[in-house]
């Protein structure tokens, strides 16, 4: 009688260490399960949407990580486990570099029209690249304001500005061509020449300068 008890005790001993051991198991595997459905969410989330709340989905990465690898930690056998959260943490890496290329395109972008804006004035709306609202009547102001523009901050404009530049430069130059067959006084057309004298051989300089700048901190 004492034998069969004492093999009872110790079967019900064994069923409550093996149902803990399922318990640690279960709770892992839903810890698992957790962090896969985040990063499944999220990566779902368009680029652009996503660099607006980059924080928290950062902060949601790390924290449904953190609470998975420490909870597989208590299983002995979690080797599936541990290749779920591997390829849920690659795809969150590959997302992540995706935001991260296209948060970076959005800034250049950004800073490439706040460029434009600043060398062709207010009349400049980011739409029209023909600058078919350069007229006779304010062209002469138009070249004053990106020749003054340029001398001013021509010591921080980098190559890749100076050929933005040169671009919205010759754009300018192309419209000219229209607004004088509709008129413009021999008074502005000689203004603009000055101007245009005086831009030619600050372009040409700085831009060879900040070639070089740049060739220089490449080395180093």
């Amino acid at each position: 009688m004492k034998t069969l008890k004492l093999t009872l005790a110790i079967v019900a001993i064994a069923t409550i260490f093996s149902s803990c051991k399922d318990d640690k198991k279960e709770i892992a595997q839903k810890q698992v399960d957790i962090y896969s459905t985040y990063i499944d969410s999220v990566s779902n989330v368009t680029a652009v949407e996503a660099s607006k709340n980059w924080n928290a989905i950062e902060s949601g990465f790390q924290k449904n990580k953190a609470d998975a690898d420490n909870a597989i930690v208590t299983v002995k056998d979690n080797s599936e486990m541990q290749m779920s959260i591997d390829a849920s943490t690659d795809q969150y890496m590959v997302f992540k570099a995706e935001v991260k290329a296209e948060t970076e395109a959005m800034e250049a972008a950004n800073l490439k029209l706040m460029m434009r804006q600043s060398l062709l004035g207010n009349g400049f709306n980011g739409d029209d690249m023909k600058f078919t609202w350069i007229n006779k009547d304010n062209i002469l102001s138009v070249y004053q304001n990106f020749v003054d523009t340029v001398e001013k901050n021509k010591d921080s404009y980098s190559r890749e500005d100076w050929d933005e530049i040169k671009l919205l430069y010759e754009a300018i130059d192309t419209r000219k061509n229209t607004v004088e067959k509709e008129g413009l006084t021999s008074s502005d057309n000689r203004k603009i020449s000055g101007l245009k004298l005086k831009f030619a051989p600050m372009y040409t300089f700085n831009r060879m300068g900040a070639k070089s700048d740049e060739n220089a901190a490449a080395k180093e």
